[in-house]
């Protein structure tokens, strides 16, 4: 099996997607560095390119970020800030729907899916500190 082959086959896919859903695809990002950093290089130049009312999409939370959830909620603003949103496939979107409403229910609306975002970036994380630790130990046994 070549894992290399099946990602590209993921992003492939996800793009497809993305046109298929009317996108213009103006850019892919392909990262190496950890989720775990803040400075990545591929995502810096992604935030540093974005444009008003373009859309990052990325194939899971933890591709956009690993870090304990102040700095990953900061990396999300500098997407905000662009003026730019945040896809994640299996994450709930309610962007379109809270931009289409007013008063209470787009304060609701606009706080769910904050919510939604911040608990899925603290799963992320979470995910992070437990394979390290698991790792850790396996090596503690392998001593």
């Amino acid at each position: 099996r070549n894992p290399g082959r099946f990602n590209l086959q993921r992003q492939e896919a996800i793009i497809g997607n993305a046109r298929a859903s009317d996108y213009y695809v103006a850019a892919v990002y392909r990262e190496k560095a950890s989720g775990a950093r803040s400075d990545r290089p591929e995502l810096l130049r992604m935030i540093e390119d974005l444009q008003p009312g373009e859309v990052v999409i990325a194939e899971k939370i933890d591709r956009i970020s690993r870090l304990p959830l102040l700095e990953a909620e900061r990396l999300v603003d500098a997407i905000k800030a662009k003026g730019a949103r945040l896809a994640v496939p299996g994450i709930v979107d309610l962007s379109e729907l809270a931009e289409a409403s007013s008063g209470v229910a787009k304060v609701v609306l606009q706080g769910v899916q904050d919510m939604l975002l911040r608990v899925a970036l603290q799963i992320a994380r979470d995910d992070f500190e437990d394979r390290r630790e698991r790792q850790r130990q396996g090596i503690d046994l392998a001593k």
